[in-house]
C-alpha cells in the first residue's frame, strides 16, 4: 500500500476523533454554556483537527505556509487542551493559565523567528518538542503526585509523561542523531509519529470525558451529602455519620460532644430585612464557626438555622471550653456588607457511648439544653445533663 496514503488515512481518522468527540462535547455545552472547561476542550479539538486538515489539504507539503498553520494550531491547541485538563480537576490557578498564555505566544513566536530566519529541520522539530513538552510537564506532575487523585487521573499524567519523554527522544535524535522524526518525511518515522498522534488523541478524549464524568460524580455525591447554602453536612448524611462515631467510641470507651446551636433571634431578622440577609447570615455564621473546627469533627446545618456539631475525643472539660470559643466566634460578629450582627445560642451534652447509645436521645436532652440556654437569655452556653435511662434505652 502506498504510504503516502496511508499518511492521508491516519489523519482521516485524527481528523474523525477529534470532531466526533468535538460533537459530544457541543452536545453536552448547550446545557451548560457557562463552563468555560467544555469550552477550551471544545476549542482544542477544533484545532488539532484543523492542523490535521491542513495537512490533508495540502498533501503533506513541507511549504512555510504549511509548516506556520500546522504548529500555529497545534501549539494553542495543545495549550487550551491542557488548561482544560486542569481547570477540569480544579488545580489550574490563574497564575498557570497566564503561564500557558505567554508560554503560547512564546512557542508561536519563537517557532517563527526559525521558520523565516534560519528554516533548518531539525531545530524546528527540537523547538516544537521543548516547546510541547514544556507545556505537558504541569500536569504530568500534578496529576502523578496527587495522591487523594482517582485512577483515572494518574493513568492521564501517566500519559503525558510517556508523550513529554517522547518528545524529549525527539529533540535529542534530531540535534545530536540527525534522525528527523516528522511528519513530512515518507519513512517509518513519519508513521511512528502519526501514529503515535492517533493514540494520544484516543487517550486524551477518553480520559478527559472520564475526568468529566468524574467529576459530575462527585457533583452529585456534594449534592447528596451537603446543604447547598451553608456548605455543611445535610441532616441526613450528618446522621449516619454520627452513629458510626457512636459505633466507633462505644468500642474504645471514648467521649464524644453533640454541640446545637442556632442564632439568636433569627426570624426577626428575616422579618426585618428579608430572607437574602438572613441567608447571608447563615453562611457567615457557617464560615466563622468552620475556622473554628477540628480535623476529625462533623458539622451539619439540622434545619433551618439551628446547626449540629460532633466533636469526638473531647471531655465535659475541653467541650465547655470548645462551646465558649464557638460562642465567642459569632458574638458581636459584623456580616460583610451589612451593619448587621448576631449571636448564638448553644446546648452541649458530652457521653461515653455504648453499643445502646442512639443519636435520637442524645440530640433530644441537646436541644433540651439548647432551649435551657435561650431562657438563660441567650447568647450563652448550656451543658445538658445525661439521662441514662435515655441514652441506653
Amino acid at each position: 500500500m502506498d504510504l503516502l496514503l496511508d499518511m492521508k488515512t491516519i489523519l482521516l481518522t485524527l481528523v474523525i476523533g477529534h470532531l466526533f468527540t468535538a460533537v459530544f462535547i457541543i452536545a453536552y455545552w448547550r446545557q451548560h454554556k457557562n463552563e468555560s472547561t467544555i469550552r477550551y476542550f471544545f476549542y482544542a479539538k477544533c484545532l488539532q483537527a484543523t492542523a490535521w486538515v491542513i495537512l490533508i489539504v495540502r498533501d503533506g507539503l513541507s511549504d512555510p505556509l504549511t509548516i506556520s498553520l500546522v504548529n500555529s494550531s497545534l501549539f494553542i491547541g495543545y495549550a487550551f487542551e491542557t488548561i482544560s485538563v486542569l481547570k477540569i480537576q480544579n488545580i489550574l490557578s490563574k497564575l498557570t493559565r497566564n503561564l500557558y498564555i505567554a508560554l503560547t505566544i512564546f512557542n508561536i513566536v519563537g517557532f517563527h523567528s526559525i521558520l523565516l530566519f534560519d528554516n533548518v529541520e531539525k531545530l524546528r522539530i527540537s523547538f516544537v518538542s521543548m516547546g510541547i513538552a514544556t507545556g505537558l510537564l504541569i500536569p504530568a506532575y500534578k496529576m502523578i503526585q496527587k495522591r487523594a487523585a482517582s485512577m483515572v487521573t494518574h493513568v492521564l499524567g501517566y500519559l503525558y509523561l510517556t508523550v513529554l519523554v517522547f518528545l524529549l527522544i525527539r529533540t535529542v535524535s534530531a540535534v545530536f542523531f540527525e534522525t528527523l522524526i516528522s511528519f513530512y518525511h515518507m519513512n517509518g518515522n513519519q508513521t511512528m509519529v502519526l501514529l503515535g498522534q492517533y493514540f494520544v488523541m484516543i487517550a486524551g478524549n477518553t480520559g478527559f470525558i472520564l475526568l468529566m464524568k468524574e467529576q459530575t460524580d462527585q457533583a452529585l455525591i456534594r449534592l447528596a451529602n451537603y446543604d447547598d447554602l451553608t456548605g455543611t453536612l445535610n441532616r441526613r448524611t450528618f446522621i449516619t455519620r454520627t452513629n458510626q462515631y457512636i459505633t466507633s467510641y462505644a468500642k474504645m470507651q471514648k467521649p464524644i460532644t453533640l454541640l446545637l446551636f442556632d442564632i439568636d433571634n433569627f426570624k426577626s431578622i428575616n422579618d426585618t430585612f428579608g430572607h437574602d440577609t438572613g441567608d447571608q447570615v447563615l453562611v457567615d455564621l457557617t464560615t466563622r464557626m468552620k475556622e473554628q473546627l477540628g480535623a476529625d469533627d462533623l458539622f451539619a446545618r439540622y434545619g433551618g438555622d439551628e446547626f449540629a456539631i460532633i466533636v469526638p475525643g473531647m471531655d465535659e472539660r475541653d467541650s465547655s471550653l470548645y462551646s465558649e470559643k464557638l460562642r465567642q466566634a459569632a458574638e458581636g460578629a459584623l456580616v460583610p456588607g451589612l451593619q448587621l450582627s448576631y449571636t448564638i445560642s448553644l446546648g452541649v451534652l458530652t457521653v461515653i457511648p455504648d453499643e445502646r447509645t442512639h443519636l435520637e436521645e442524645l440530640y433530644s436532652t441537646c436541644d433540651k439544653a439548647l432551649y435551657q440556654a435561650k431562657r438563660n437569655g441567650r447568647n450563652g452556653v448550656y451543658r445538658g445533663a445525661v439521662d441514662k435511662q435515655l441514652v441506653h434505652a
